[in-house]
């Protein structure tokens, strides 16, 4: 488990922003409205997750994202690879987004 990583959630759905908030905390995790931190971005957020994150990219942030998505294309796993996020498929099964979130603050490291 991953302990006291700051995350801040861009999702406006409320159901899914309050299970996020729960299952993150019960992982460790810090749950932010601001400030330096690790993101995750929902698809439908604002219309658009992958130009929100392409729009915060252009803005010089380069914070680890994953992004979550249901039924991606092979055009939005091409917009995320080219952001550098992380793509986890929803529905949510487990502990996809904390194993995600473990691999930006443990990175493997090579020999």
């Amino acid at each position: 488990m991953v302990q006291n990583h700051a995350i801040r959630l861009l999702v406006e759905d409320p159901s899914v922003l309050a299970s996020l908030q729960f299952s993150l905390s019960i992982e460790g995790f810090d749950v932010v409205d601001h400030g330096l931190a690790a993101l995750i971005i929902d698809e439908q957020y604002r219309g658009d997750g992958a130009q929100a994150l392409e729009d915060l990219r252009a803005q010089g942030n380069c914070a680890p994202v994953v992004f979550l998505a249901t039924h991606p294309n092979r055009r939005l796993r091409n917009r995320l690879a080219i952001s550098r996020a992380i793509l986890v498929e929803k529905p949510l099964m487990g502990d996809e987004i904390g194993r995600a979130l473990g691999d930006f603050h443990n990175p493997i490291k090579a020999a």
